[in-house]
This record gives structure tokens, C-alpha cells and sequence, in this order.
């Protein structure tokens, strides 16, 4: 079991920055891919990145390629998406989720764990 839960979400202006952090309880965070999806209001979930266990393979949607960052630090059991330039299409509730193994980030997560979600709204 892991718990998860997300945190720096908020409002900011179009060309504006937020990292989101997504804390997880659990002594075997380090064992999970791990990333962040985001439903915006009257839409499905999407996945938005992924990063493998050991952090050496990332993933994302093509609408975030070169704006968003998926990171993670495994002592601190905690998962981080830094979101630049970011664009009113970019509102949300984004959503940090976790794969037991085996898992690829390849192409999205599962999502067996998920966190509660946190607002971003990027106004234009």
C-alpha cells in the first residue's frame, strides 16, 4: 500500500511556472514508476508524465514535451512535476499516481495508487 499526496498546485499567469510535488507514505516508493495525470473540467484523465523507479527513463504526452519536467528523489519519497511556460490549456486538477512493478512509463501508468489531486489554473 502507498498513500499519496499531492501538493503546489494554484493559479498563475500564462508563461508562469508551478512545481507540483506529490509525497508518497511507504517504504517502497522507490520500487514504483510513478507520474502525474490531469483532467481538466468535462474531460477524461490524461496522462501527462511518467518516470520510471530509479528515474532513469521519463515519459510524456507531446502537449508537455519541453515545458514539464518529471523528477523524483527517493530518499524523500517524493515525486515532482515542474510545469514552464505554462498555457491556459494547462488547467486542471493533476493528479500524482504510482504502478507496483512491473511497470513501463513508457506510454502511460496503470494508476493502481493515486493521490487526491491539486488545482492548477493558468489564466490567460
Amino acid at each position: 500500500q502507498v498513500q499519496l499526496v499531492e501538493s503546489g498546485g494554484g493559479l498563475v499567469q500564462a508563461g508562469g511556472s508551478l512545481r507540483l510535488s506529490c509525497a508518497a507514505s511507504g517504504r517502497t516508493f522507490s520500487n514504483y514508476a510513478m507520474g502525474w495525470f490531469r483532467q481538466a473540467p468535462g474531460m477524461e484523465r490524461e496522462f501527462a508524465a511518467g518516470i520510471s523507479w530509479n528515474g532513469r527513463i521519463t515519459y510524456y504526452r507531446d502537449s508537455v514535451k519541453g515545458r514539464f519536467t518529471i523528477s523524483r528523489d527517493n530518499a524523500k519519497n517524493t515525486l515532482y512535476l515542474q510545469m514552464n511556460s505554462l498555457k491556459p490549456e494547462d488547467t486542471a486538477v493533476y493528479y500524482c499516481a504510482a504502478d507496483t512493478p512491473p511497470s513501463t512509463v513508457v506510454g502511460g501508468l496503470r494508476g493502481d495508487y493515486w493521490g487526491q489531486g491539486t488545482q492548477v489554473t493558468v489564466s490567460s
